[in-house]
């Protein structure tokens, strides 16, 4: 879905996500991964899902590595939670054993619902964040979740139009942009706005996102998550880059129930994983 540039944005009085939005967050608990502090600060408007998750060799079976690491992994995560409790925040937590993270992380962002999906990179503080705009995505979702998290502050936003052909308006996307980041309340003063042509926008914004401290994109399609929790995502963030927030797109209609001879658990793609709370597995 993209943004229709021709409507008045006094016309869409609702947000287009939730409120407060939810915000799932990816972490290498077994790697020692963290969230740093500013991003706890900066995400404290949302509700908080820690997942945190350990990849398994395919030879190793995932009930196995929840009897060797789960104590381990619970800790970790706890940690992290707690410092989203202590700023305020609502958090809950999961702890994952897997053979494929990102399938992984995709199911369960759909079963909790989450606005967005945070690669934690390191940042300090909080005073730049680049939104890009570019096209086949839910530009409304994106804006409304910036507003959502940032109306209250003072950090600065760019919006940034990336034109890769297709007939969409980049221009008049990141004006609609910028006219309902107003009408959230922001101060002009507060707002960049660009536009740029790109024949690889996910890259490029990569590339441009040590410039931050914090990426804000749509999800775009099945290419942006493997841009950013694949393999090149991974050696990005040993270059330092910016936390990356990716905004999901809207699920397509439920299509209607069919009997099912698939058989229990099938759908967990052979994971283990425990939730707060009581603890036991999906």
């Amino acid at each position: 879905m993209s943004w229709d540039a021709t409507e008045d944005p006094d016309d869409s009085g609702d947000l287009a996500v939730r409120e407060p939005p939810k915000i799932l967050i990816p972490v290498r608990v077994l790697k020692g991964q963290t969230v740093p502090e500013p991003l706890v600060e900066f995400l404290r408007p949302a509700e908080i899902v820690v997942l945190g998750y350990h990849v398994l060799p395919d030879q190793t079976p995932t009930e196995q590595g929840s009897m060797q690491f789960e104590d381990r992994a619970q800790e970790a995560v706890e940690d992290i939670a707690s410092g989203f409790r202590g700023a305020g925040g609502g958090v809950e937590t999961r702890v994952v054993f897997t053979h494929d993270r990102n399938q992984t992380v995709a199911r369960v962002a759909d079963e909790v619902g989450a606005t967005a999906t945070l690669l934690p990179n390191p940042t300090s503080e909080v005073e730049d964040v680049l939104v890009a705009v570019r096209g086949s995505i839910d530009v409304a979702r994106l804006v409304d979740l910036v507003a959502a998290l940032l109306a209250d502050g003072d950090e600065r936003v760019t919006l940034w139009g990336l034109t890769g052909g297709g007939g969409y308006d980049t221009e008049a996307a990141v004006q609609r942009a910028d006219a309902t980041l107003e009408q959230r309340g922001f101060d002009p003063d507060r707002i960049t706005v660009e536009t740029s042509d790109s024949e690889t926008p996910i890259y490029d914004i990569v590339a441009r996102s040590a410039e931050f401290d914090v990426i804000v994109m749509g999800e775009g399609g099945p290419p942006v998550l493997s841009a950013v929790f694949g393999d090149d995502a991974e050696r990005v963030a040993e270059g330092a880059v910016a936390p990356v927030l990716v905004v999901r797109d809207l699920p397509e209609p439920a299509e209607p129930a069919e009997e099912s001879t698939t058989a229990d658990g099938e759908t967990d793609e052979g994971d283990e994983q425990q939730d707060d709370g009581d603890g036991s597995a999906d």
